[in-house]
């Protein structure tokens, strides 16, 4: 008997229970995050974070004067262009943001990965909720990905590798991946999308049947990430094909992956509304 079916016998189940129970059965207890906006307000006339954030996600935001008069701002964050490298952290005198765990934060529209410390989140209207019920019903136990790497720098792409492994064992889930879109429920999007890859994408897309779903996996996929608008790097998807859900990070890690795959399907919730996270 080979000496890896020993082990096998001997540890029994290696899967995770992930995504029932506990959420440190997800494998990323411990792991550090995206950073978090913790204040309303920031110290006087500081913008250390905004200077440090190589992918402007942070942005200074003038707020109304106090009673007192004195002005006041804070500080706008993007997730769909953060890429957790926590310099903001670490350059924060007042302690306005502050690392943190979380890490499973897809979303199904753009807006929700802003925050912005003068807007409330915006309930989600009956046209997104009529589009999540459809997709439940049709793809509930059952889904085709067809992945495509628009310009990736294969960060992406290691941590889809990763959900075949036996911890994470993406098909116990009733995913697939397929090398054909006409085989295909989902368009899975990683890399900038640079101008090379725009056709090729689009004709994956075009060649999907009806019903397809898109998810731009990464800031890359998103925003562009650390190359966007460079002379070989896209801006991300934007308005090359409709996007179904957003899943931030750079790279996100298997665990975040299936939670925005199940978010699709109706078989996990979204955690991130407006920017702000009820984790």
């Amino acid at each position: 008997m080979a000496l890896w079916t020993l082990f096998g016998l001997a540890r029994g189940r290696a899967s995770s229970a992930w995504p029932e129970g506990d959420a440190q059965a997800a494998g990323q207890h411990g792991v550090q995050g995206m950073p978090l906006v913790t204040a309303q307000t920031c110290a006087e006339s500081c913008a250390a974070c905004v200077a440090a954030c190589p992918t402007d996600a942070l942005r200074r935001v003038e707020l109304p004067a106090a009673a007192d008069a004195v002005p006041r701002h804070g500080i706008a964050l993007d997730y769909g262009r953060c890429i957790a490298c926590q310099r903001c952290v670490e350059v924060c005198p007042g302690g306005t943001l502050q690392a943190s765990e979380d890490w499973a934060l897809g979303t199904r529209t753009r807006a929700d990965l802003q925050f912005d410390p003068q807007a409330a989140p915006a309930p989600l209207d009956g046209t997104a909720l009529a589009l999540q019920n459809a997709i439940a019903r049709r793809f509930r136990h059952s889904l085709h990905i067809r992945h495509v790497d628009a310009g990736s720098c294969n960060g992406c792409e290691s941590e889809l590798q990763a959900l075949m492994n036996p911890f994470y064992n993406l098909h116990r889930l009733g995913i697939f991946f397929t090398a054909s879109p006409r085989a295909a429920d989902l368009l899975l999007v990683t890399g900038t999308v640079t101008e090379p890859m725009r056709a090729p994408l689009r004709a994956a897309w075009e060649a999907m049947p009806e019903p397809k779903w898109v998810m731009a996996m990464g800031a890359c996929a998103i925003s562009g990430g650390m190359a966007r608008e460079g002379y070989a790097g896209g801006s991300g998807l934007q308005e090359l094909i409709p996007v179904d859900v957003y899943l931030p990070g750079c790279a996100p890690n298997p665990a975040a992956i299936m939670h925005a795959l199940l978010l699709l399907l109706g078989r996990s919730e979204q955690h991130l509304h407006g920017g702000r996270s009820d984790g």
